[in-house]
């Protein structure tokens, strides 16, 4: 094995069920040592690819090798694997301590490794003083916290979670999270996690694997699918707000890039990179749009604007802004942070000059003084 051997190899591995779905001509690379994420919408095979990594399912093709060894048929107990599953999967009559080294008194590990594997796991995780209570006992997060811990004492290289904050609220979550990313760091574990919440894959991976339809929309950092999408599927997927898409018909035809036909394109634009005048008559080009409704989130507001012959788009503003809804604006952007797709495959299209003489910023009217804000 060499150190830039893939930790985790997929070559064109497919599994097709016969209700649908499933994943098609996969092949994957993960290094050692990562943090992946597997993301997107319910269906996308997302699930489907870490079962197989598992050994829960099998492929009807292809091959799968954990650590240069060929798994593709073996068990899961013959992977090196644990895994954490969103229900928890905690045993109600045991104790704390009980449920984390369940696993290893089944396996038949002496009892001083055990007792310090367990210590080593109640550290890491936090809940040093909770041994002897029970999964009732215990909060969402702290549950979740035992279900780490008991995949820590495993000690096994690869750790696979299955949506392992989708029971928790919003607060925890975010707690868990860092939790989860901390522990992967100073453990230095591989981890495969599958999520369909764009903000866990953003803010945990190392790699976003962004799945449609069972294969591949998108691989890279978080940075590279947000700033770079590959197709118009993953703009709007991925971002909070997401993206706003709207037919290039819809645009003025000096927006239009030099020698393309507006009807073959897509235009998208962040909602962070929308200027917003109130006074479109003397703005000195945008998009004509009309607001419909707005949310003060304290740092920001977002502003949502109906545009003619699209499904509207979302302007992020920062600070407190007012606007009533029914108040007629006019949208621009800087030139550079327009995002082009073909309006057909939906696929990137590289980057496009438009013939506008102010593409180099989106209007000289700036949106805290165009805007009364409180």
């Amino acid at each position: 094995m060499t150190a830039e051997t893939p930790f985790i190899q997929i070559h064109s591995v497919s599994r097709v069920f016969n209700g649908g779905n499933g994943v098609h001509d996969l092949s994957i690379d993960i290094p050692r040592g990562s943090f992946v994420v597997l993301l997107g919408p319910s269906g996308c095979g997302k699930s489907t690819t870490l079962r197989l990594i598992a050994g829960l399912e099998t492929a009807d093709q292809g091959r799968i090798l954990i650590d240069g060894t060929d798994v593709t048929n073996s068990p899961p107990s013959k992977r090196g694997l644990s895994m954490v599953f969103q229900s928890y999967a905690l045993f109600p009559h045991l104790d704390v301590a009980e449920n984390i080294i369940f696993g290893l008194k089944v396996r038949k590990t002496q009892k001083d490794e055990i007792k310090t594997r367990l210590a080593q796991a109640l550290n890491v995780t936090g809940l040093e003083g909770y041994e002897d209570r029970k999964p009732s006992e215990l909060s969402g997060g702290q549950r979740q916290r035992v279900a780490l811990a008991r995949a820590i004492v495993a000690g096994h290289p690869l750790c696979l979670m299955d949506e392992p904050l989708s029971n928790l609220d919003a607060k925890l979550r975010h707690s868990v999270r860092k939790d989860i990313r901390d522990l992967q760091q100073r453990l230095g574990i591989t981890v495969v996690y599958v999520t369909h919440d764009q903000t866990e894959a953003m803010s945990m991976a190392d790699i976003v694997i962004l799945m449609k339809d069972g294969k591949i929309e998108q691989s890279g950092n978080p940075a590279d699918l947000y700033l770079q999408p590959a197709s118009a599927f993953a703009a709007g997927f991925v971002g909070s707000p997401p993206m706003a898409l709207l037919p290039a018909s819809a645009l003025p035809e000096d927006v239009i890039p030099e020698g393309q036909t507006a009807n073959k394109l897509t235009f998208g634009i962040r909602p962070e990179d929308l200027a917003l005048s109130t006074e479109p008559d003397k703005a000195p080009w945008g998009i004509a749009a009309t607001v419909t409704g707005s949310e003060f989130l304290g740092a920001e507001t977002y502003v949502f604007v109906a545009i003619p012959g699209t499904d509207g788009a979302t302007a992020r503003l920062p600070g407190r802004v007012h606007i009533s809804p029914g108040t007629e604006v006019s949208l621009s952007w800087v030139g550079a942070a327009a995002h082009w797709f073909d309006g057909e495959t939906g696929h990137r299209l590289a980057s496009m000059k438009t013939s506008h003489t102010a593409q180099e910023k989106p209007s000289s009217i700036e949106t805290d003084t165009a805007i009364p804000t409180l």
